[in-house]
């Protein structure tokens, strides 16, 4: 795979894929480009024909955590710990391919740039 984003985002609190969870990307401080649902691979379906979009740039996934973790009928407080995650990653050569593999919680979350 040449160039482009990929997202996978595993629900570490119960060991499966975050299925359902609403993301977005777009460049840093913009609207976002694409939005989309993590499927019950934990991917981010649809996401690669959008590839020509990612150029060079610092861009944003945002990840509707709070709202994913209610919809799931887990009991938050009124306050999330954490509502929209904000991920901003740079992509300095647009020919590479940046993949984000994120593991969260309602109460914490990691991500690194992966290989895909």
């Amino acid at each position: 795979m040449n160039g482009g984003v990929s997202v996978h985002v595993v629900d570490i609190a119960s060991g499966r894929a975050a299925q359902g969870l609403r993301l977005s990307i777009g460049v840093a401080g913009g609207a976002p480009i694409a939005q989309g649902i993590i499927d019950a691979r934990g991917q981010w379906a649809g996401l690669a024909e959008m590839n020509a979009l990612f150029g060079a740039g610092v861009y944003e996934v945002r990840l509707q955590v709070a709202r994913f973790y209610r919809e799931m009928g887990t009991l938050l407080p009124e306050i999330p710990f954490i509502d929209e995650l904000v991920y901003r990653f740079g992509i300095g050569d647009a020919q590479a391919h940046y993949h984000l593999p994120f593991k969260l919680t309602a109460w914490g979350a990691s991500c690194f740039r992966g290989g895909a």
